[in-house]
This record gives structure tokens, sequence and C-alpha cells, in this order.
């Protein structure tokens, strides 16, 4: 079985999916890094390979609202740097879901997770040392796009994982709260949307998966409500710390399992 069906899980099973669901929209319109835990509840309920087929409707859902609530702060320039790369690295993730099994998808992803945080980590004091992160448009600005553009398709493709690595890389960048979730709520709606006709072929989505996406979704709406309360009440330290630690905790999340 390739896919996770509404009819084989627990009453425990399916409260822990619907809270997972609920976190993906606080996820989306609050702390993007949060979604990894969501990723590892999907992840624990049932094989990972399996899970990221019926978590990818669930994003999408959350997309629609994240664009729907911060669509004025998007910045247009830079999703247009990125989404090239990030196309090779969706062929790239697809490839290497042909043959990877959950346990390296898991490792894979909760290695690179755990790197790009300390390099970010590194950057941004250095940036903070200079009092100004560096520009975008350098050469070494569009090296770095490309290179998190690349990773987070990959990563995405694999295990829905990419919210981790775009956050690092506009934080980086040096985006401010609202511009940071207006701009990644445009870029996962076009990827993920994108990454359906992949994810079908690998047999990761059917009808089965889709009913129990249908109960599922009914959760993110609150969650994201109460993203959209909470990021009004965040300061910008505070939000970029709690993207940065829910990296982590998500990564740890993948390795240790």
């Amino acid at each position: 079985m390739n896919t996770m069906t509404l009819w084989h899980l627990t009453g425990w099973e399916f409260a822990a999916l619907a809270f997972a669901a609920l976190l993906v929209g606080f996820s989306k319109t609050a702390v993007s890094g949060a979604n990894t835990v969501s990723l590892a509840v999907f992840a624990a309920v049932r094989p990972a390979r399996a899970s990221t087929g019926v978590l990818l409707p669930i994003l999408i859902a959350g997309d629609v609202i994240a664009v729907l609530v911060y669509r004025r702060h998007a910045h247009w320039p830079t999703l247009w740097r990125l989404f090239p790369a990030v196309a090779v690295g969706v062929v790239v993730g697809t490839v290497f879901l042909m043959w990877a099994d959950d346990t390296i998808v898991r490792t894979s992803i909760g290695a690179i997770l755990l790197l790009m945080t300390a390099i970010t980590v590194v950057r941004r004091r250095k940036a903070a040392a200079e009092d100004e992160p560096p520009p975008v448009t350098t050469r070494a600005g569009r090296v770095k796009a490309r290179s998190y553009g690349v990773l987070g398709g990959f990563t995405t493709m694999v295990a829905n994982a990419g919210g981790p690595v775009m956050s690092l890389y506009l934080l980086s960048a040096g985006f401010r709260k609202l511009g940071f979730l207006g701009t990644s709520a445009f870029f996962f709606l076009i990827v993920n949307v994108a990454k359906v006709p992949f994810s079908a072929g690998l047999g990761l989505i059917d009808a089965d998966s889709l009913l129990l996406d249908a109960a599922l979704v009914l959760f993110v709406v609150p969650g994201a409500l109460l993203g959209k309360w909470a990021v009004d009440r965040i300061n910008q330290r505070l939000f970029e710390q709690i993207v940065i630690v829910a990296t982590v905790v998500g990564a740890l999340q993948l390795l240790l399992r």
C-alpha cells in the first residue's frame, strides 16, 4: 500500500493527524519552521514515504489561506530568482524517491536541515556584526539563492520539508516578518501545486489518500486563524528565533526516529 487511508486509522492516529493538520495552518500564517513537526507526526503514524502524499493537499490548503492573508507582502523578484533552481531540486527529489527508503529520506532531510541551520546562524551573526545582510543581487547572493532553491525543491519533494530551508533563506536575506510570510506563501502554493503530478505519478496520491485529506483539511482553517492571531503579537527577533528553533526540533525528530 503506497498511500494512507481513512479506514485503517485508529482514533488516536486520526487525532494525531488532525493536530498535525491544525499545525499546518498555524505554520502557514505564523511560523513556517513548525511545519516539520507536522511532517514528523504524519511520518510517525504511517511510513514517511506514504505520508507525503496525504500531507501535500493539506499543505496546499494552508498555502491558499496564507496567500489570501499575506498576498500584498510577497516579494516577486525573490520568487523569480528561486523558481528555476527549485524546479531542478524537485526533479532530483523525484528521482531520489524512486529508490530511497524511509530511513534514507528521514536521515537525509534531518542532516540537511541541521547543516543549513548552522550555516544560517553563522551568516546572521556575521551580517549583524556588519549591520547589513548581504544583498541578494550580488554574485554571492545569486549563488546562495540557487543553492537554497535546489535544496528547497529537493527537500519539499522528498518529504514536504522545504519550509525550513526556505525559512532559513528568507531570514538570511534579511526579510522582515510580513515580507517573509507573504513571499513564502506564494512560493509554497506554486511549488506544492506543481508537485502534485509528480506525487501522483509515484503512487503517493490516490482516491483513498484524498478522502483522508477531505477529513483532515477542516482542521487547517482554525490553525491558520490561530497563527494569524499569534503573528501579530510576536516581535521580529522572537519570530526569527522561533523559526530557527522549530527547524532544529524538526530536524532532530527526523534523525532520531
